[in-house]
């Protein structure tokens, strides 16, 4: 039988579902190189909101943890996503800024850029997919599943068409949400496979939060998946991916080829384990299936943050309220996937609503533009309100039809001139995803005197000592700084030395 493949989500995706994204190189560098030996296809290191909170909350420079992962991982080639034209943030950035990125993620040490468009729309990836392919990295590009009348297997099909087409190596089905069900798998899959023909390589990355992700993945790949998304045990469940042991003991029982090996991941769940009691984190547990899902599709972390912003303004009471709203509001702007940024949008719209009493008094500037196509074209139609007033928001009359990122001009003259000169390419690219003052924090810790880097390389040191290595560390505490006009707080054991300087 075929060969079963793994992409490890353990330091990415994972901790981003689970541990609102704060893993730190202090927790994932000891234990790379060992990962590295252990067969994984590709590990997945950063992408989504791995790379922003590095930034904005741990003050890690995201160019590092490339560079740092890839001295450790000779072996296993390192895998990081973007959304397209949208990269790592919720902006349309230009074409240049898009392309240098993708040079500069090859130069710091990926190997594979995996990547789609929120809304389906192929025009916002077509440049990703040209400067992957000239720099020499692995091309997956795919689409965003979710559920509505417009979002048939014929919709995705077509995407996959136009998708192959531009000449990637494989493409991916992203099911953020947990959305996907062993029916809904049973025709997915066949449409897609006949889309894509029987060669290219066909990639499943779903999550737990409708309790039905194992089941789909069993289902998925007899019918022609060839390579799943997984997380280690203690890492998987919960709004986290299906864990890999699982599925390295079933599919190896039904005939599979797996190279990965049970005892290595009951050691690296071993490690992982320890990590979350140490630095107190939580493990991924079992999700029941929750029908309401299927009807909000509000992926697991935009749940947590509603609650915590309607208690900010007195909301608390009005919960279900707003998830209800939401179900409508993505109804009115033409069913948008409900993933990053659209998930953000539809919610504030969503609580504009309920709070103001009157659906569309007030629509947000994300909302409008969106409306009038300036992230790409709207897959099924919008509510002619939200029209009319989204181009009176605008001072526009009619949306547009072009690609999006032809909208934004040329940014590299521009920040060159304003905010340079650059130490590099790297630095020029997080003035343009980032402003001014939130640099100043991350550069505060990352340039300071006698901040550590040197996390251990050798792939041969036992687990014990790894541990013991993890425990003499110090305790993960927050420390209030003053750097000139601005103060802040630093997360994690990097922080000391600046607090120290």
């Amino acid at each position: 039988m075929k060969e079963v493949k793994f992409v490890d989500v353990s330091v990415r995706d994972a901790p981003q579902s689970l541990w609102a994204t704060r893993i730190t190189n202090e927790m994932i560098m000891p234990y790379a190189a060992r990962m590295d030996e252990m067969g994984f296809d590709w590990i997945d290191l950063e992408g989504g909101a791995i790379f922003d909170v590095c930034v904005r909350y741990l003050q890690e420079d995201p160019w590092e943890r490339m560079r740092l992962m890839a001295e450790r991982c000779s072996r296993t080639p390192l895998n990081i996503w973007t959304r397209g034209q949208s990269l790592f943030t919720f902006d349309f950035f230009p074409d240049d800024i898009v392309d240098l990125t993708i040079r500069r993620m090859a130069a710091n040490g990926m190997h594979r850029h995996t990547f789609y468009d929120t809304l389906g729309d192929v025009r916002n990836i077509e440049l990703a997919i040209k400067a992957t392919k000239e720099i020499g990295l692995y091309c997956c590009a795919g689409f965003a599943y979710a559920l509505s009348p417009v979002h048939t297997d014929e919709f995705y099909a077509g995407i996959a068409t136009e998708v192959v087409g531009h000449g990637v190596d494989a493409f991916i089905i992203k099911d953020a949400s947990g959305l996907l069900t062993p029916d809904r798998i049973r025709t997915l899959v066949p449409a897609i496979r006949n889309a894509i023909g029987p060669d290219m390589p066909l990639e499943l990355h779903s999550h737990c939060r409708g309790g039905l992700a194992e089941l789909c993945y069993l289902e998925a790949v007899p019918l022609g998946v060839d390579v799943l998304h997984t997380a280690i045990s203690p890492m998987a469940g919960s709004d986290s991916l299906p864990p890999t042991e699982y599925f390295v003991q079933h599919l190896g029982d039904q005939g599979y080829g797996i190279k990965l090996n049970l005892d290595d991941l009951a050691e690296m769940a071993d490690y992982f384990r320890a990590l979350a009691e140490r630095y107190d984190k939580p493990l991924g547990v079992h999700n029941r299936y929750d029908p309401k899902l299927y009807e909000h599709q509000i992926p697991g972390g935009m749940i947590s943050n509603l609650h915590s912003q309607l208690a900010d303004i007195g909301m608390s009471d009005r919960f279900e309220e707003v998830l209800v709203e939401a179900v409508q509001v993505r109804q009115d702007l033409g069913y948008p996937v409900v993933v990053s940024p659209f998930a953000q949008y539809t919610v504030t719209q969503s609580v504009i609503n309920v709070a103001q009493g009157e659906r569309y008094k007030t629509i947000p500037d994300e909302i409008a533009r969106y409306a009038m196509g300036y992230y790409g074209k709207p897959v099924g139609p919008i509510l002619p309100e939200i029209i009319e007033k989204s181009a009176e928001h605008l001072g526009i009359k009619e949306p547009i039809t072009q690609r999006a990122g032809e909208l934004v001009g040329p940014a590299i003259p521009r920040l060159k001139k304003e905010r340079g000169p650059f130490k590099s390419d790297d630095d020029l690219l997080l003035a343009a995803f980032y402003q001014p003052a939130v640099l100043d924090e991350l550069y505060a810790v990352r340039d300071a005197p006698g901040r550590r880097t040197d996390y251990p390389l050798s792939a041969l040191t036992p687990l014990k000592q790894l541990m013991a290595e993890v425990e003499k560390r110090p305790t993960l505490k927050y420390v209030s700084v003053k750097k000139g006009d601005f103060s802040f707080e630093l997360e994690g054991p990097a922080s000391e030395a600046v607090a120290a300087e």
